[in-house]
């Protein structure tokens, strides 16, 4: 039986039927061989990380098909803050933070672009570094500037405790209003959540003052650029480390991607993190990730391997290019079922979420491929690796931590439910054998 698993996720690879592809998805569209192949020689099935219908972000999904509980997440801004190395304490909150373009309207502030057009580095940088540090409501509030647009408002304790436990204020809708910082319901009369919430929304009037008198932002005016006048900012969280992966499952894991938010997952579930650079050309960046897997299957029991690149071309809304970059993907596989032939391996893909390349939806919520091909699977009757033909597929709907039991099950790891050989619980520890202690004559 497989004592080794290499998990290949796509992301965003699922995507709606559209009119210029017949009706047809993306995947269902593109040329797939060797995808197709191994779907054929394998079992397959759908996979949502939590529930039809629920569009899904990245680290939560991922976070979910590593078997890890949705309560327990940490917040898309922590790990960020871990994963591009910034300091963070028990008690701070990161919150991503985005320079966006906005106009005064009815007193209040409407997102005109999302995404404006950007300059060179270093008009973002001075603009980054013209932002205050300020203490406000018993928190010292930092932006950290991270690339482009992009970076973190870090808020620490000044003699308060920063709270989680408030709104976004980026609708991430071009044409709508910021939203107004408040608590969430789920915060209560907690006081924490009412001050961090009052000290963001201090914060982001200064930075507004600061941004639209700044030189960079009249030069932007002057050559007909937007100027980058305004913070907004979403997925507060504060770092609560969970138990590590390898505890919980007795794998060894590796996580091969690119960028701060798969080195932060890693992190925190103690994975190693192993940078894999994405280049215009994304079946050669596959195929490279392909060999880097090789390497670390030598070390680790369980190796994730992730590409942004269908996700990427997804969000472009031009579907056939979604299907091109498909095709690519597919021929930066072609060493996959050489791997696939190891008795010792079992090889897993799927996706994380599905991403429309039509449409206003950043995500949307329908299931996701999935084949799982190894030594004791069982062979179904699909011949094809889409949406839609792996709905017939002997797996079946999984969701959520579904996938990493079946995973650990085909690896022979399955604990048998009601088993007592660990104080922990059967979600703590889904793992056979489980951690215990000897029994000991003493």
């Amino acid at each position: 039986m497989p004592q080794r698993c290499l998990l290949l996720l796509l992301d965003g690879l699922g995507d709606r039927g559209h009119a210029e592809l017949d009706g047809r998805s993306p995947l269902q569209a593109a040329y797939t061989p060797v995808l197709d192949g191994m779907a054929a020689s394998g079992s397959n099935g759908l996979f949502h990380a939590l529930g039809p219908g629920r569009a899904l972000p990245s680290e939560l999904a991922h976070w979910l098909m590593w078997g890890y509980s949705q309560a327990a997440f940490p917040g898309r801004g922590a790990i960020e803050a871990l994963g591009h190395g910034l300091d963070m304490g028990p008690e701070d909150v990161a919150i991503m933070a985005r320079l966006v373009h906005v106009e005064q309207e009815q007193g209040c502030l409407r997102l005109v672009k999302d995404t404006p057009r950007q300059t060179g580095p270093g008009d973002l940088q001075e603009l980054a570094a013209a932002l205050p540090d300020l203490e406000l409501e018993g928190m010292r509030l930092r932006f950290e500037h991270i690339k482009g647009l992009h970076g973190l408002l870090l808020l620490r304790s000044a003699g308060g405790v920063p709270s989680p436990l408030i709104t976004d204020t980026n609708p991430i809708r071009d044409g709508a209003w910021l939203i107004e910082p408040k608590p969430l319901a789920e915060a209560g009369n907690d006081r924490a959540a009412t001050l961090t919430a009052r000290a963001l929304k201090h914060y982001l009037l200064e930075a507004h003052k600061v941004l639209r008198g700044h030189g960079v932002n009249r030069k932007r005016e002057a050559a007909g650029l937007a100027p980058l006048n305004a913070l907004a900012t979403q997925r507060a969280g504060r770092l609560a480390m969970p138990r590590p992966f390898a505890a919980r499952t007795g794998l060894k894991g590796a996580v091969i991607g690119s960028g701060g938010l798969f080195r932060g997952l890693a992190r925190l579930t103690g994975m190693t993190f192993i940078e894999a650079r994405d280049s215009d050309d994304p079946g050669r960046d596959m195929a490279k990730r392909l060999e880097l897997a090789r390497a670390a299957l030598k070390e680790h029991a369980f190796v994730h391997v992730h590409t942004k690149a269908p996700d990427v071309a997804a969000h472009t809304k031009v579907c056939r290019h979604k299907q091109r970059v498909i095709e690519a993907l597919d021929q930066g596989l072609e060493a996959l079922p050489a791997m696939a032939g190891d008795p010792g391996l079992l090889v897993a893909v799927t996706a994380d979420h599905s991403t429309p390349s039509s449409g206003a939806l950043i995500h949307s919520g329908e299931p996701v491929p999935l084949l799982v091909h190894g030594q004791g699977v069982r062979r179904d009757e699909v011949q094809r690796f889409d949406e839609v033909a792996a709905a017939s597929g002997a797996l079946g709907f999984l969701r959520g931590s579904d996938l990493l039991h079946t995973l650990l099950d085909f690896l022979d790891r399955s604990r048998l439910v009601g088993l007592r050989d660990t104080p922990r619980t059967f979600d703590d520890a889904p793992a056979w054998p489980g951690e215990y202690e000897p029994f000991s004559l003493e």
